[in-house]
């Protein structure tokens, strides 16, 4: 029964002619007595990086706002400008990088694993002394948290950190000379190509370089298309990649996505496509390629994971994960628990307790201490949410936490909707927010059903102490998801574990190791292992040759 909750939004509230909106209050904002009021940064983006050239640029550019409100006007701060290139531009980058890699002869390319690693290192360092400044504008302009923003650059580079080192040891125990049937071979995986790289606003840094530095170790040259939100941080490295790396390695381009990226793909010289964002978008942006079944794509797509509260499930634990798992940064992960099945025998209590914890969740702006939801970063995403959720409510479904979906300007209050039925949006669409639909089943086979029936497949999590319950599940998700968690939110972490999906949620698998093998292939050096000269060439050639130099002091297995 639903009538122990507070019960803020309902179909009589509405009328047949007016649109369904939101509770709204005055919008989180700051004025020039705030004492973060003089921190606000003004990234300057009216510039290029393309080719190894930063370079001002004078054509049109647009305004980029934080979600954080300014008291005086009421409206978003603008603590930016990020060039607005098109089509002309857009070319122009991607044929410097294609210059850069020149069919692999390039500088890039030519160079030693060692030296790239160095390279590499050094720019890390370089990114190092702007790290302040760095999760400052990510705070600002994505409102992510104090402690988050400077988790996601610090986790950035400890994921660079262990990316190197498992690619030393992968090296040092697949690279050497081995004999086989008779064949010497020497194997050792090598760059693809020109990469065409786009990452996501909602982790800018760490998602997007989990895949940047990956492809610049293994040899290719990246052109990153910069998200429209999220992109000022991305700025504020261009010195360090164009001072760190040879000329057109590592080029940006700006402005609207089907304004510049079509383009790019449409001219064939982009080998590998990294793309994290929506499945729609992936599709188009590979149907753009002249020659797809050349094309290497990896891809980290949609996700609606899925919360499964079994009967016998310790509703403390589950209550605790659910929460941390639907609202970490606002739910804007594509790991978060996006929809919640509880069993009917406990749904009540469950919801009762799920309600509560998410009201007293600290709400405000991103560097209040303490605070776990701040305003949200796409200034279209709160009307969004509340289509979403006013869809749910004209079907039956009710806002049972008090104060949920209440607008303080970007910034929304969580909204747990029940119960959610198939019939409603929520039970099917990936909301990406603090919108927490939960939804009821009789029996496991409903859980089963809904996973067979969705398009999605990255990650679900188990509620349970029983083995008989959890087992037969874990059959059915096994080929369905890629990651099945165990009372536990759903996540991508650690980052040597692989991070993959099915179906519409992803093409390619994110790990440490994974991410080296995914931009690179083998090549293979080999040769008749009785013939004299081959055996001479194979003991110097190690030394000689940059392709088969050893990372380490001691030298390859050698079988000859």
């Amino acid at each position: 029964r639903t009538e122990m909750f507070v019960l803020l939004l309902a179909p009589p509230l509405l009328s047949a002619s007016a649109p369904f909106a939101l509770p709204t209050a005055p919008p989180a904002s700051v004025d020039a007595s705030d004492s973060m009021w003089d921190s606000r940064p003004f990234v300057d983006g009216r510039k290029t990086c393309i080719g190894g050239a930063v370079e001002s640029w004078s054509g049109p550019s647009e305004e980029v706002t934080s979600p954080v409100f300014d008291a005086r006007t009421g409206k978003r701060l603008v603590i930016g400008r990020l060039a607005t290139m098109g089509e002309v531009d857009a070319v122009r980058a991607v044929e410097a990088s294609a210059a850069a890699w020149d069919r692999g002869q390039g500088a890039w390319p030519q160079m030693s694993l060692a030296e790239r690693i160095e390279r590499v290192e050094g720019a890390v360092a370089a990114l190092k002394e702007r790290r302040d400044e760095i999760v400052n504008v990510l705070m600002w302009e994505i409102a992510k948290n104090s402690a988050d923003a400077a988790a996601e650059f610090d986790r950035t580079v400890a994921f660079i950190g262990k990316t190197i080192e498992t690619l030393r040891r992968l090296d040092e125990e697949s690279a050497g000379w081995r004999v086989v049937s008779g064949v010497m071979a020497f194997v050792r995986r090598a760059a693809v190509g020109v990469m065409m790289l786009l990452g996501p606003y909602n982790y800018p840094f760490n998602e997007t370089y989990a895949a940047l530095i990956p492809a610049l170790l293994m040899g290719n040259v990246v052109l990153m298309k910069i998200p429209n939100v999220g992109g000022l941080a991305h700025v504020l490295t261009f010195e360090v990649w164009a001072e760190a790396l040879p000329k057109g390695t590592l080029s940006f381009i700006s402005g609207s996505g089907r304004a510049t990226v079509p383009p790019v793909m449409r001219t064939g010289l982009v080998d590998v496509l990294g793309f994290i964002g929506g499945s729609k978008a992936g599709d188009a942006i590979l149907k753009e390629h002249p020659a797809p079944h050349r094309l290497k794509a990896f891809l980290q797509l949609d996700a609606k994971n899925l919360g499964v509260v079994a009967p016998d499930a310790d509703l403390d634990v589950a209550v605790g994960q659910c929460v941390v798992g639907s609202t970490s940064y606002n739910g804007q992960r594509c790991t978060a628990i996006k929809l919640i099945l509880v069993h009917h025998s406990i749904a009540d209590e469950f919801v009762r307790r799920l309600a509560s914890a998410v009201a007293a969740l600290p709400r405000g702006l991103p560097w209040e201490e303490g605070v776990l939801i701040t305003p949200l970063p796409e200034p279209k995403k709160p009307a969004y949410l509340a289509e979403l959720v006013g869809d749910a409510v004209a079907k039956g479904a009710r806002v049972v936490n008090e104060g949920g979906g209440t607008l303080a300007g970007a910034l929304m209050t969580p909204a747990v909707v029940f119960p959610v039925s198939r019939e409603m949006r929520l039970w099917h669409e990936e909301q990406f927010g603090p919108v927490i639909p939960v939804g009821v089943y009789r029996d496991e086979a409903e859980v089963v059903e809904y996973v067979r029936s969705s398009p999605f497949g990255q990650q679900a999590a188990l509620f349970t102490q029983s083995t008989d319950a959890a087992a037969p599940l874990i059959d059915a998700l096994s080929t369905s998801v890629g990651r099945i968690n165990l009372n536990t939110q759903c996540g991508r972490s650690p980052d040597e574990l692989p991070f993959s999906g099915r179906r519409s949620s992803a093409l390619g698998t994110m790990s440490v190791s994974e991410a080296l093998r995914v931009f690179s292939t083998e090549t293979v050096v080999a040769g008749k292992a009785a013939q004299e000269p081959n055996r001479r060439l194979a003991k110097e050639l190690p030394s000689s040759s940059a392709f088969m130099r050893a990372l380490a002091d001691t030298p390859y297995r050698d079988e000859l």
